[in-house]
């Protein structure tokens, strides 16, 4: 099978498509059919190796897992022994490792079936960001009908889905993005937007009882300025960097826990079938499209991570197989 693989860490130039052999899946693996994947931040850390920190879990010198790509939709090719849940020619999507590739195995518990009015590159756009966004706000937000929240990188891929998700809760959604990007907000359901480029959105006598923090740029103390007394601030994402690049609010987040008096939370998304399963049901529903910026085919695998990394993504890039 033909798969984007890389030796070595460095920039979009280190990926090359390569024949490699299909990989089998094991005892609780689904082998899929990738028929699109999609890219994450979480690609080009991988990929790039920064911030350094990262190449402790993934690799010193060189990467282990050398075939990127965490989201896939597709069909099941095979399954392992003890997997009950699917069959062949079943219609998945979830996360795995190697998405990257004309095949990948998938833990079963990380699969869920497709929604019939959703395409493959719909579906594949989902995994990472969409739970991501789900987890935020009703695991970490613990977010109620009603209540006021404040998405910022509204446009991109997790704020997309938190800007849908948060209104299919009853919420009433501010969105903050850059002016070419206000309308797409709108469309998705923002009852207000805030155009950074003209204002700042922690100045302002708006107050907010959950602000989903996706871009982590602005200092946390004027973030908390935006909030009720009671309100939650949780923070989901964070600017690239060589050495911790989206660890540094994390850290700053640690340090200033203990002595604020808003609660904060910052967390890493858990892709499991039963979030998967409300993911779907919403997208079913119609409550949830997932938005697509771009679509590039397997070989061009390099040329959609340089478009992410401009920053200027509305919503997914979607590579799309066979």
């Amino acid at each position: 099978m033909q798969a984007i693989v890389h030796d070595t860490y460095g920039s979009p130039d280190v990926l090359e498509l390569r024949d490699i052999d299909r990989p089998v899946a094991g005892d609780t693996q689904v082998l899929v059919r990738v028929h699109a994947a999609s890219v994450n931040a979480g690609d080009w850390h991988m990929m790039s190796g920064l911030p350094y920190v990262v190449r402790l879990a993934f690799g010193v010198p060189r990467p282990r897992q050398k075939i990127r790509g965490h989201d896939v939709a597709g069909e099941v090719e095979a399954v392992g022994s003890r997997v009950t849940r699917f069959r062949p020619g079943d219609r998945v999507f979830g996360g795995c490792n190697g998405a990257f590739g004309e095949y990948a195995c998938a833990e079963e518990e990380k699969l869920w079936p497709m929604p019939a009015n959703v395409t493959f590159e719909q579906a594949a756009a989902v995994p990472v960001a969409g739970l991501t966004a789900l987890q935020a706000l009703r695991d970490h937000g613990r977010l109620q009908p009603g209540q006021r929240v404040l998405v910022t990188g509204a446009s991109g891929g997790v704020g997309s889905f938190a800007v849908q998700i948060a209104k299919s809760f009853g919420a009433d959604v501010t969105g903050v993005c850059s002016t070419t990007n206000v309308e797409l907000v709108e469309s998705i359901g923002a009852v207000r937007v805030i155009d950074y480029t003209r204002d700042d959105f922690t100045d302002t006598d708006q107050r907010y009882d959950l602000l989903l923090d996706i871009r982590g740029t602005r200092p946390l103390s004027r973030c908390l300025r935006t909030l009720n007394p009671s309100g939650t601030y949780v923070l989901a994402g964070g600017p690239r960097g060589r050495w911790i690049g989206p660890l540094a609010p994390v850290f700053k987040l640690l340090v200033a826990k203990p002595f604020v008096g808003h609660p904060i939370r910052n967390f890493v998304a858990n892709i499991n079938r039963e979030d998967l399963s409300v993911l779907s049901d919403l997208m079913a529903s119609g409550k949830v499209t997932p938005a697509i910026d771009r679509t590039y085919p397997l070989s061009q695998v390099p040329d959609a991570i340089r478009y992410w990394e401009t920053g200027q993504v509305r919503g997914k890039v979607v590579i799309s197989g066979s």
